[in-house]
């Protein structure tokens, strides 16, 4: 901790320099470092204090034998571990873009109206487990389904680490209840992938050449299009080389909707540079899932029973309820717990 209260003081002092704003992004960036480096030595001051809060009403119990005293030691170190172990997790994201913002898109997959409908549900989960994180949530694209629910979906996630948490979501998610679109009441399988890109700096170098992308232009349509409605100014980037395709309708214009849409790009070109040079290591090619059965890495079953449950961690939860309502954090821990300890 002596080495950040360290890195904090040399970086508050570069912000009294006169040419501390010649250059906005960077000064941008050091502001950003040095809330977060706040933020860490408050959180480690905060736990360090709770535990020598709870250490002297230990040794007060012990010495006056006083049972509504062990009953407060009993519930103070109750707070103070689920905060340590929140402390812990943190020291998990040591990725090199773990601290962005996230990129998150949502596909219906195979299940047809009922995939829709998992879709928007699963919007649903990951906004509210954002604003209970004090995160805030941007629409980029927006496109819904045919009958019910959302084809697909993309936000932008904004707050320290948002990357570094929802990584662990990426993947197809697999939805098994009883079906509320169908009359005879029965048991439906439906599907859902969800992909997750870091927010990439400008200064990252990944070279696009304008010659290689096709960009059209469409009207745009759904949540967070229809203040813009009435033009075409949503944007669609096809980087022919790759077919990789990104399309952004959130800003009121086209030429903000393109920025954005030319950042997707460029984090997920990014991403597949990583994991080329991940394949080449290891010696194999990335496996590209369906969006079907035998590639969920989540399953969510309401009928016959209920429960929640993680495929590579083994993590799961009967309170399927409370999972929807944004109550994600065990799935998340227990994959950053599962990843470092496969990786390392």
């Amino acid at each position: 901790m002596a080495r950040k209260e360290e890195k904090l003081e040399e970086l508050e002092n570069t912000t009294s320099d006169p040419e501390f704003w010649a250059n906005p992004e960077e000064s941008q960036k050091i502001l950003k470092e040095i809330k977060s480096l706040k933020n860490q030595i408050e959180t480690y001051e905060s736990i360090k204090s709770e535990f020598e809060d709870v250490e002297t009403l230990i040794i007060m119990g012990m010495e006056e034998e006083d049972q509504d005293l062990i009953n407060e030691v009993k519930e103070s170190l109750d707070v103070f571990i689920d905060h340590y172990e929140t402390l812990r997790i943190n020291t998990l994201l040591s990725g090199e873009y773990d601290s962005n913002n996230a990129i998150l898109t949502l596909h219906a997959g195979a299940g047809g109206t009922e995939s829709c409908d998992w879709v928007s549900m699963l919007f649903r989960m990951y906004s509210r487990w954002a604003d209970k994180k004090g995160y805030s949530v941007e629409t980029l694209d927006y496109l819904d389904g045919e009958e019910a629910g959302i084809k697909s979906v993309t936000i932008q996630i904004n707050g320290e680490n948002a990357y570094g948490y929802l990584k662990s979501e990426k993947g197809v998610h697999r939805l098994v209840r009883i079906s509320p679109f169908d009359s005879s009441g029965r048991r439906h399988t439906s599907f859902a992938s969800c992909d997750v890109l870091p927010e990439i700096d400008d200064d990252v170098d990944i070279e696009i050449n304008p010659d290689e992308l096709r960009i059209d232009t469409y009207r745009s349509s759904g949540a967070g299009g229809q203040h813009v409605n009435t033009t075409d100014s949503a944007i669609r980037i096809t980087h022919i080389p790759t077919n990789t395709v990104v399309q952004c309708q959130n800003e009121r214009s086209q030429h903000k909707n393109k920025d954005r849409a030319m950042k997707m790009l460029k984090a997920k070109l990014f991403e597949l540079k990583q994991q080329e040079q991940m394949d080449k290591l290891q010696g194999i090619r990335g496996e590209v899932k369906e969006i079907g059965w035998g590639s969920q890495i989540r399953s969510y079953v309401m009928h016959p029973y209920n429960m929640v449950k993680d495929h590579r961690t083994n993590e799961e939860t009967g309170n399927v309820s409370s999972v929807m309502d944004g109550n994600i954090d065990l799935f998340m821990n227990a994959y950053l717990k599962w990843y470092n300890a496969n990786t390392n």
